[in-house]
């Protein structure tokens, strides 16, 4: 039964501390974080969604059309998608299309390797709206 005793011990050490006021991690006090607003939030989510621009000869005749393409995350949908593009750039989206680029297999002599796959969306941005992909 001593070996239970040690830990009601420490249990009543912990409630003394916190009732006085100071910290069981050795007197140090919490680290307050600063309050994030609901605009960085959602930067943020954009930024963990849309990986990059996908600039190829292809997109940049799209992009004539007002489509856009970006590789995004594997795991987002076309909704996350939508708020994203909408969130980030401050454009109106008409419509979100998903390609799921398979990974591919290469050798070099004996060994086998693949190259990864990557999920990339065709942005479609309303009639007189840009994105600015390539800042000059």
């Amino acid at each position: 039964m001593a070996l239970l005793d040690i830990f009601k011990k420490k249990k009543v050490e912990k409630e003394k501390v916190s009732a006085k006021g100071g910290s069981a991690s050795g007197g140090k006090e919490p680290i307050e974080k600063a309050p994030v607003s609901a605009k960085s939030k959602k930067s943020n989510a954009a930024a963990l969604i849309l990986k990059s621009p996908h600039i190829t000869e292809k997109a940049s005749i799209l992009a004539e059309s007002n489509r856009y393409v970006f590789k995004v995350n594997s795991r987002s949908n076309k909704i996350e998608i939508k708020k994203a593009v909408e969130g980030l750039y401050g454009v109106k989206v008409e419509s979100v299309n998903i390609i799921i680029q398979k990974r591919k297999k290469k050798r070099v002599g004996r060994r086998i390797g693949y190259k990864t796959g990557y999920k990339k969306a065709i942005v479609e941005v309303t009639k007189g709206q840009k994105i600015d992909i390539m800042p000059r």
